[in-house]
């Protein structure tokens, strides 16, 4: 299949989108982004992943290219011209084109915009669900503003890459406390013995996970108790059962954490549960 991308106002074919060389995100990681879930061919908590990506920007003193309105244009024909059903769509908004040079350029340069999208295979990613994921511990050595959603991931790939060196599928960022901050690219949860679902606050250490929020709005609808608090790796192997979640994987069961077999070693009845109520609580436009 043929795939498309916009950049900077044109739609396309995929092999012919570039940035320049200068662009400050490929010179500083000076953007940010944002990935969707689309299923059915809609966007999935399209409203939420708008207002994260202006707080984002916001924070950043970058302005947002266009109207909220023909920025969902945008994403919407990027969704059709690629035939995604099931799968993402990518955004990713830069500083622009610059001479290099740390400071802000003057006078402001025009943001650069792309956006992709690609298929995802929801058979593989419900097996993935079905059987549970392993997670390793790594040291949490990111910048202090991770609440923003920022293209500079160089700590979160080489967590990964870690992670799967080690037969793991993800890795869990932890503080010189012991403290689970969050995975590699998902908001980590975990169960306690007594039932209660925990998962960090949300603060300038984690970013706020849109899925993460609809999971805090489906626990409360379902009536479940939920602690927003930090945990320690030592909660977590002692938990009747773990998860993460993000928008590319919903809830994710975790049934291994550091070689620590967590409840069963199974996916449990909870990050089961959620998993499959998630849409009630979700905007599916």
């Amino acid at each position: 299949m043929s795939r498309y991308a916009y950049v900077n106002g044109r739609y396309l074919p995929f092999r012919e989108a570039k940035v320049h060389v200068e662009d400050r995100g490929y010179q500083f990681a000076d953007g940010v982004y944002e990935v969707c879930e689309v299923r059915g061919g809609r966007l999935i908590d399209e409203r939420r992943h708008i207002e994260r990506l202006k707080r984002s920007l916001g924070e950043l003193r970058i302005p947002l290219p266009m109207s909220v309105k023909a920025l969902g244009v945008v994403l919407r024909e990027v969704v059709a011209r690629n035939r995604i059903g099931y799968g993402l769509v990518y955004l990713q908004i830069t500083r622009g084109v610059a001479r290099r040079d740390h400071a802000f350029p003057s006078p402001p340069v025009a943001p650069t915009m792309v956006v992709t999208a690609r298929p995802l295979n929801l058979k593989r990613n419900e097996a993935l669900a079905a059987a549970g994921i392993a997670v390793i511990s790594v040291a949490d050595n990111r910048w202090g503003r991770v609440d923003i959603k920022s293209v500079g991931l160089l700590p979160n790939v080489l967590a990964r890459q870690a992670a799967i060196e080690q037969g793991a599928r993800d890795a869990w960022f932890v503080d010189k406390d012991g403290v689970v901050m969050e995975a590699s690219s998902a908001n980590a949860w975990i169960v306690t013995a007594e039932g209660a679902l925990v998962t960090r606050h949300a603060d300038h250490a984690i970013l706020r996970g849109i899925t993460r929020a609809v999971v805090v709005d489906a626990v409360k609808g379902q009536g479940l108790s939920i602690e927003e608090r930090a945990f320690t790796l030592q909660e977590a192997f002692a938990a009747r059962e773990a998860f993460i979640t993000s928008a590319t994987q919903l809830v994710l069961p975790v049934v291994k954490v550091d070689g620590h077999v967590i409840g069963d070693g199974k996916p449990g009845p909870v990050a089961t549960a959620l998993r499959r109520e998630f849409y009630r609580y979700a905007e599916t436009g």
